[in-house]
């Protein structure tokens, strides 16, 4: 209402009046609001420049593996463990080298490997696939204690009886059958499990267990 008595003159000078007094606090905002624009603008772009050169030395680890040379496929992973640790990039290359280490052979080299991508990854699902080598790994080194230790079926989820299969593993060949059968029972009572039933009921038989009795679905 007030404005409103005001002449065209008066408006004009109150305005004048407003900007004089608040012209730097709107040039103020607008050098703000740019400078986070572009700081926004400026931090999106090095995350796709850092995300490609991830992917990209992951492609050499590849690359370099289909063609037997693992020794420039480790040397991508080092790159990648220096510029990009706990990317998934580096924890699938650690993957990656760590089985053509287990191929040669060279399983001290594929431990760590393994160990790195469970202690770190922030995919549980990858985490604990790299459990479930590490612990087939340690199997094959007679660290049976060691395999037996790091799997807790409880907590894999969709894992769980592929861990009961591998410290069934571990416990035979230790000389405990009736701690395996346990364990390999266990496994094959897991309901939509990866696994392969035949093998392991094969292994449970070996030690002296039964194959358990196939449910009839639609029966009485």
């Amino acid at each position: 209402m007030v404005d409103e008595l005001l002449s065209d003159d008066e408006r004009e000078e109150a305005l004048r009046q407003w900007w004089r007094e608040n012209w730097r606090w709107i040039l103020a905002g607008i050098v703000v609001g740019v400078g986070m624009l572009f700081g926004w603008r400026h931090w999106q772009n090095y995350r796709v420049q850092r995300a490609e050169h991830a992917a990209q030395l992951y492609g050499e680890a590849q690359t370099a593996l289909n063609g037997n040379d693992i020794g420039k496929a480790e040397a991508a992973l080092r790159q990648l463990e220096t510029d990009f640790d706990s990317t998934a990039y580096t924890q699938q290359a650690q993957l990656l080298v760590a089985k053509a280490h287990v191929e040669a052979g060279e399983f001290a080299k594929a431990e760590p490997l393994l160990q790195a991508v469970a202690d770190k990854s922030k995919d549980k699902e990858l985490a604990e696939i790299a459990q479930l080598r590490l612990a087939r790994l340690l199997v094959q080194q007679g660290k049976h204690d060691a395999a037996v230790k790091l799997l807790q079926p409880l907590t894999l989820g969709g894992f769980s009886a592929q861990a009961h299969e591998i410290r069934g593993d571990a416990l035979v060949a230790k000389g405990d059958a009736q701690g395996a059968r346990a364990e390999y029972a266990a496994a094959l009572a897991a309901t939509d499990a990866q696994l392969d039933r035949t093998l392991v009921e094969l292994k449970l038989q070996d030690i002296g267990g039964g194959a358990p009795e196939t449910t009839n679905q639609g029966q009485p």
